[in-house]
């Protein structure tokens, strides 16, 4: 199968903090692993942090506030990434256990497909989705 599109992949979903020990504490936590790409390298002042998640090894990027781009609005909104879970609802329990706050309640759309939204401690909005066309192009039965 060929694919012309100029768009080959999704490389890495980024979110800004304030706090970057706390947001990387957070997200350690909440992946269940370290990043792998810290910068810079010496521990007491990290700028940007990059974690490898999912069954793509997606990467998921903290970069500190100081550096995002001039604000456009006062409140978290925009694009929206979603990332696959298999169990949505307890996924957005255990986010909003971990102090994450609802942006979008579960909401279960057509044809399999259940999507969420939280703000995370710092700030940016946080997409699930149990999506049957992830799993089908993982190919796994899991449904």
């Amino acid at each position: 199968m060929s694919d012309t599109s100029p768009l080959r992949g999704l490389t890495t979903v980024n979110y800004w903090a304030p706090d970057m020990p706390e947001a990387i504490e957070w997200y350690t936590r909440l992946l269940g692993v370290e990043p792998y790409f810290v910068r810079p390298e010496a521990p007491a002042d990290p700028q940007y942090a990059e974690f490898r998640i999912g069954d793509y090894q997606h990467e998921l990027g903290l970069i500190d506030s100081r550096f995002a781009p001039p604000p456009g609005a006062d409140e978290p909104g925009g694009a929206v990434v979603y990332w696959h879970v298999d169990d949505l609802q307890g996924a957005y329990d255990d986010l909003l256990a971990r102090g994450a706050t609802p942006y979008q309640e579960p909401v279960t759309r057509e044809a399999g497909f259940v999507t969420a939204a939280v703000v995370d401690p710092f700030g940016n909005v946080l997409g699930l989705m149990h999506s049957p066309h992830y799993l089908d192009v993982l190919g796994s039965p899991a449904e």
